[in-house]
């Protein structure tokens, strides 16, 4: 996958990558020739982990490779901002015919840091409903205004990024697990709807992988900072070769499927 077909450049991925995985899914496609659709929530938010001074900066990073890129900032639970984002990027950009749904994580309603209880019973109610906006409303949102292009032009390969813990009972981040199990599921209904349209969906399943947001948010396993084998953390490199596949006509077959990028961390077929 490290060899990767090129993407055409009328192909125009929308990505939550203004910093962390989605901009390395971003950096990814852009070197197989895709045009970029820059996306954060407000346009200062990559500077939150030190990545980027503010979405300008991130973009201007993709000078290298020689695409088209635009910026959109916006929440993606809000579906008044969605529209106002899809439109603008039908204006400047034309037709999406990849989406990556990379905006999320398990983040309170302070939009800062984990939910304090983080559990089953006692997450905070603002924390809940923040958590079920920021990943599976998002999600789903992002869907409604950019699949129906897709359907219509017959076209189109959609990518949901979820987590291992969407496929593992545990007994913190449960709200988020959950939501990225519904993200699971939902992409298993949006794949079923979509086969007579010609519009792939997929899913692509993280193990814990080494972001800014990672590194800076939790006591790490210094075993696990090696960059090569399988018993290690993940590296957003990992993630983007995976979404490179799933974005490109290699994958032209598959949809309706779920790829665990775990260095063999879970060992189960559901």
């Amino acid at each position: 996958m490290t060899n990767s077909p090129p993407l055409p450049k009328n192909r125009l991925p929308f990505t939550g990558s203004g910093r962390g995985l989605g901009n390395a899914i971003a950096h990814k496609l852009a070197a197989l020739g895709a045009n970029i659709v820059l996306h954060d929530q407000t346009f200062e938010s990559p500077s939150v982990f030190g990545e980027a001074k503010d979405l300008a900066e991130a973009e201007a990073k993709f000078a290298e490779h020689d695409v088209d890129t635009m910026q959109v900032v916006g929440n993606i639970g809000d579906e008044t901002a969605v529209n106002a984002m899809a439109q603008h990027i039908a204006q400047r950009m034309g037709n999406i015919d990849i989406l990556v749904n990379c905006a999320g994580g398990d983040i309170g309603a302070a939009g800062k840091g984990k939910p304090q209880p983080n559990d089953a019973l006692n997450i905070p109610l603002p924390d809940l409903r923040a958590i079920v906006e920021r990943n599976l409303l998002g999600t789903m949102m992002i869907c409604r205004a950019f699949v129906p292009g897709m359907a219509a032009r017959k076209r189109g390969s959609v990518i949901n990024i979820a987590s291992v813990g969407a496929h593992i009972g545990g007994t913190v981040e449960v709200a988020y697990s959950t939501c990225k199990a519904a993200v699971v599921h939902y992409s298993r209904c949006l794949a079923a709807d979509m086969r007579e349209h010609n519009v792939r969906v997929n899913v692509i399943s993280p193990g814990p992988t080494r972001t800014a947001r990672f590194l800076q948010t939790r006591k790490t396993d210094e075993t696990m900072m090696a960059t090569e084998g399988l018993r290690r953390y993940g590296l957003p490199k990992d993630i983007a070769n995976a979404v490179a596949f799933f974005a490109g006509d290699d994958s032209e077959f598959v949809s309706g499927q779920v790829l665990r990028v775990d260095g063999a961390l879970l060992l189960f077929g559901v």
